[in-house]
């Protein structure tokens, strides 16, 4: 199946409907809550900003998500899938914009996105999946850096308040509990095959879709995949520096979002903000839509002497420059990667 087959097939007229009905439900609320803050306040603040600075804060997220296309590039290379970055950023673009609109995307995109580029490129689904969450997992790396250091500098200044302690509790909680058990996995990924192997045994047994066998070797050929990747230490380095600087220029436009409102915000502050907010993006909405910006707001009022409508007014700029604009560019993509064969 040629790569715009592939990603279109995908994309199911079920899967369609619901995101349509997350964005219609979370633009209403997000319209709530800004009637409840304001709107003629809203509107004033808003009526004063640079459009300079947000032009600037989107190139800052196309730049970030070139750079994570680039770590993307640097594990497929090292899984023996030669790609070239042109064709390769686009259908990252692309990927990226089917997991901005299917709900929950942000929390399970991962298998979809292998399959668009496993459609895209000609790499086995296997290798395109270890690609994937390897690359998910270099860009954990400055996620854990950034929040720890925003954390850290917060606590040092007694400046953690009562109503954000549970997303900080959360980061915590992420930061240890997920490399535990990632190398718990790893250890046991022998008696992990062989309980996933008895799980799939009743569905085998009632289809002939699925047999424990090819579940086996998918899974095995997964774990290869891992393993090649894994032996190239340098790779790892290239790709953790491009997983760095794409979290730089993710977090960049929240900074510049309160300089076109000429509310400057501290970037330690930032560092901690950015990664919270990403938690409280998993919700059922798209692209964590409506969570993303509450959980914003309360950590501008919270952390900063700023009021709730102008916090809000950044949290709008913010996501305008950086999730609806990518919502944009990769809406593109996706055009392209449909069209071309």
């Amino acid at each position: 199946m040629a790569g715009g087959d592939g990603f279109a097939g995908a994309v199911s007229r079920q899967t369609v409907l619901k995101a349509a009905a997350g964005f219609l439900v979370a633009v209403l609320v997000l319209y709530l809550l800004a009637s409840g803050l304001g709107i003629a306040e809203l509107r004033s603040v808003l009526a004063g900003a640079e459009l300079g600075w947000i032009a600037v804060a989107c190139l800052s997220t196309l730049l970030c998500l070139v750079s994570w296309g680039k770590a993307w590039q640097v594990v497929l290379r090292e899984g023996g899938i030669q790609v070239p970055f042109r064709r390769l950023v686009v259908t990252y673009l692309a990927a990226t914009f089917a997991n901005y609109v299917t709900p929950l995307g942000q929390a399970g995109g991962e298998p979809f996105i292998a399959y668009v580029l496993s459609r895209d490129t000609g790499a086995s689904y296997e290798d395109s999946l270890a690609s994937v969450v390897t690359a998910d997992l270099l860009n954990l790396v400055p996620f854990f850096t950034f929040a720890a250091g925003g954390l850290s500098w917060l606590v040092w200044r007694a400046e953690l308040p009562a109503a954000t302690q549970p997303l900080a509790v959360g980061l915590l909680g992420v930061a240890l509990g997920v490399p535990a058990l990632l190398a718990v996995g790893w250890r046991l990924r022998e008696r992990l095959l062989a309980a996933l192997s008895r799980a799939v045994a009743p569905i085998a047994s009632r289809t002939d879709r699925v047999s424990v066998a090819g579940v086996r070797a998918r899974l095995q050929n997964l774990f290869a995949a891992f393993e090649r990747i894994a032996q190239e230490p340098l790779a790892l380095v290239e790709g953790l520096a491009f997983a760095y600087l794409g979290w730089l220029f993710f977090a960049l436009p929240l900074y510049l979002a309160g300089l076109a409102l000429d509310v400057p915000v501290d970037p330690l502050v930032i560092l901690f903000i950015v990664p919270a907010s990403t938690l409280a993006g998993l919700t059922p909405a798209p692209g964590g839509l409506v969570g993303i910006e509450l959980a914003l707001v309360g950590m501008l009022v919270a952390l900063t002497p700023i009021g709730a409508a102008t916090a809000f007014a950044i949290a709008l700029v913010y996501r305008l420059s950086s999730y609806w604009f990518g919502l944009v560019v990769g809406g593109g993509a996706a055009l392209l990667v449909v069209n071309r064969s």
